[in-house]
């Protein structure tokens, strides 16, 4: 939870910098929040995140993206928050050039991926997927995935508040939701290639200013 925690609160304070303090009035900070408490970051840590976004610091925090391409055609979409823009694209240039990779310019895989808003929320034995899935298709909704007990509800990234305030309206509180980019051509690895794929992958999510990352892996 040490890493993951600090990446929480810093999504709640961008949330709260850009559409205000008040969650009934901020959708992405009350989904933001809805994330943190999923993954239990305390009350207090979270009182203190949305208090951080009128300070200073989070005036000097801004949102980037960086894309690169990992052995084995590996390609990753990384998306951080950071206060040092000059540190944070040195340190995603490290991490590729080390471990057989290279930063590419931005836009370069756009085409790679394709942005959708995903919510999941845990699957009840009362809830029925039929039902859920005729319920949300006016909100947008394309696809329904059930697995383990997990709902997965994908829509095109436009449809994002549409969607989440078609799961508000059914009373189901995401786990987790958000902007996701899904690769169009996934690949398969063999393990020994995924050894070598995962380093690059755990040391961009052991950055700090890292907030999600997206790869082609099926």
């Amino acid at each position: 939870m040490s890493r993951v925690f600090p990446k929480l609160a810093k999504s709640i304070t961008m949330a709260a910098k850009n559409g205000g303090p008040d969650p009934a009035a901020n959708a992405p900070l009350r989904l933001a929040i809805a994330n943190a408490k999923g993954q239990n970051l305390p009350k207090d840590k979270i009182e203190a995140a949305i208090k951080r976004a009128s300070g200073k610091d989070a005036a000097d925090i801004v949102e980037v993206a960086y894309e690169g391409k990992g052995p084995h055609g590996s390609l990753f979409y990384i998306e951080c928050a950071t206060d040092n823009t000059n540190r944070s694209v040195v340190n995603m240039k490290t991490i590729f050039n080390k471990n057989g990779g290279q930063i590419v310019n931005s836009g370069q895989l756009d085409f790679m991926f394709t942005r959708k808003a995903v919510v999941e929320f845990e699957m009840t034995p009362e809830m029925s997927a039929e039902e859920i899935e005729l319920e949300l298709i006016d909100a947008g909704l394309e696809e329904l995935e059930v697995e383990d007990g997990i709902g997965r509800a994908i829509a095109d990234y436009h449809d994002f508040a549409s969607l989440t305030a078609g799961f508000e309206k059914l009373g189901i509180t995401p786990k987790k939701a958000g902007l996701e980019r899904i690769p169009t051509q996934p690949i398969e690895l063999t393990e020994e290639q995924m050894t070598e794929v995962e380093v690059i992958l755990e040391k961009i999510e052991e950055d700090d200013d890292v907030q999600a990352v997206f790869t082609n892996l099926a």
